[in-house]
């Protein structure tokens, strides 16, 4: 299972470096309008670890987009 999260993590950062490509913003403009630490995004655009619902919302709301769209992408749970 901790294999499946850690590759879930990373898949959803790559999703997350898509979007901030796809929305021409930056990090720090994420952090700031989401009212987030930069170091907070860089975690969870490298894989670190999972973002809280909260750093969701704020992440969302900093690309101005809807949380569903983070989730938006293919991931194989190898079932």
């Amino acid at each position: 299972m901790k294999e499946i999260r850690k590759k879930y993590f990373i898949a959803f950062g790559e999703n997350l470096q898509k979007l901030i490509a796809d929305h021409n913003k930056d990090v720090m403009t994420i952090a700031s309008i989401g009212k987030l630490e930069p170091k907070q995004v860089y975690r969870v655009l490298n894989g670190e670890h999972g973002a809280s619902m909260g750093t969701i919302i704020s992440i969302a709301k900093g690309l101005e987009i809807s949380p569903k769209e983070l989730f938006d992408f293919p991931f194989d749970l190898g079932i």
